[in-house]
């Protein structure tokens, strides 16, 4: 992230190739350190050559920063490594990033030269979510993948996905996600409705958060003058009985985050039920406003179940629906993981690889923290 005189511009690891509540959470905390934030995004080529094959394209990973509720201004294709030209181009103070490593192709930290001239900041890197750990959930194939640690699939997906020859390298890793009511404090925007908001309800899985969502909603919520668009999210037994296989990816919690970062999006009811009853249109008070819901997000039980479970909300005469003109879907995601398999485990072991190195060079100079070594350790 780099700081403007009250603006930040943010240059994350891997240039956001696989958009998730982690990189949210960088950019919220970034925001808090000045008024305006522009984001760095890097192309799809530059990623390639430091970093291995990307899981969106650069396109979609543009219009998913842009979503982000924290974010004010885009600069696509960023530069891989941050320079003090970078900061002057730019009019900035001084750059942020999380308090792991990235490193180009060389092994070389990408942020060394704004660290020695003193115009480098970190913030919190946010445990229990990484790209490599998604990935690695969309090939584990199985429904207990976020739940249960201990499966000896899991485990062996850890040392695919995120673990060198050398062991595990302190930035790099997998564990387990802690939802705090801090988070979704943190995360939530905490305004209610007013007087004369539109207020509108849609309901599914929003699973690996992706561009198709953003598209949908951004539709959605483009259909009123002050619209309050309400996200309700399945809970996961839930969502795997009308997706099956090993959906969801995200837990509720993780997809709760994913969604209340996403700026079209006012509230989330966490669980919300199936069926859209009278019980949740009157809590709402949505009687007067309009609920959306694309025939995909009631899930794979068919269309006419689908149907089914608006009944309510169609006798009020506020149900209607609405083609975000995307076809993108989480199972396409998944194919993309599934089709790159080997190329994945080959670029974060050798991320791992360089990561090690870098970090048996600090030891050796004494420069490592006391939280770098027990990381190590794990």
């Amino acid at each position: 992230v780099i700081k403007v005189k009250g603006h930040v511009l943010e240059e994350k690891e891997r240039g956001y190739d696989m958009v998730h509540y982690g990189h949210s959470n960088q950019l919220r905390q970034a925001k808090a350190m000045g008024d305006y934030l522009v984001v760095g995004v890097h192309t799809d080529a530059e990623i390639s050559r430091h970093k291995g094959p990307p899981v969106f394209t650069q396109a979609e990973r543009y219009k998913m920063v842009r979503a982000i509720k924290w974010v004010d201004e885009i600069v696509e294709g960023a530069p891989y490594v941050t320079t003090l030209q970078t900061l002057d181009q730019f009019n900035c103070d001084f750059c942020v990033h999380g308090d792991d490593i990235t490193l180009t192709v060389d092994g070389e930290d990408t942020y060394a030269e704004v660290k020695r001239e003193q115009r480098y900041r970190e913030c919190k890197r946010t445990q229990g979510v990484s790209t490599t750990d998604l990935v690695g959930r969309m090939l584990l194939m199985t429904k207990t993948h976020h739940s249960n640690m201990d499966n000896p699939d899991y485990l062996q997906h850890t040392d695919n996905f995120g673990k060198g020859p050398k062991g595990h390298s302190p930035w790099t890793g997998v564990s387990q996600f802690l939802q705090t009511s801090q988070k979704i404090i943190q995360f939530a925007s905490g305004k209610e409705p007013q007087a004369g908001d539109t207020i509108i309800y849609v309901a599914g899985a929003f699973d690996l958060f992706h561009i198709g969502h953003v598209d949908f909603l951004e539709k959605v919520y483009n259909q009123a003058e002050k619209p309050y668009v309400i996200v309700g999210l399945h809970f996961d037994q839930e969502v795997n009985r009308y997706k099956g296989k090993n959906y969801p990816i995200m837990n509720v919690h993780e997809r709760t985050l994913s969604v209340l970062a996403c700026r079209y999006v006012s509230e989330v009811v966490i669980g919300a039920p199936y069926a859209v009853g009278r019980d949740l249109l009157d809590h709402f008070k949505v009687s007067g406003a309009w609920l959306y819901l694309l025939y995909w997000l009631c899930g794979l039980t068919g269309l006419d179940a689908g149907i089914l479970c608006v009944q309510e909300p169609k006798k009020r005469g506020v149900f209607r629906t609405l083609d975000s003109d995307n076809g993108l879907t989480t199972d396409d995601i998944v194919q993309r993981i599934i089709e790159n398999r080997l190329l994945f485990e080959a670029r974060n072991q050798k991320k791992e690889a360089k990561e090690m190195a870098v970090f048996e060079a600090m030891k050796r100079r004494g420069e490592t923290t006391e939280d770098a070594a027990k990381l190590a350790s794990q």
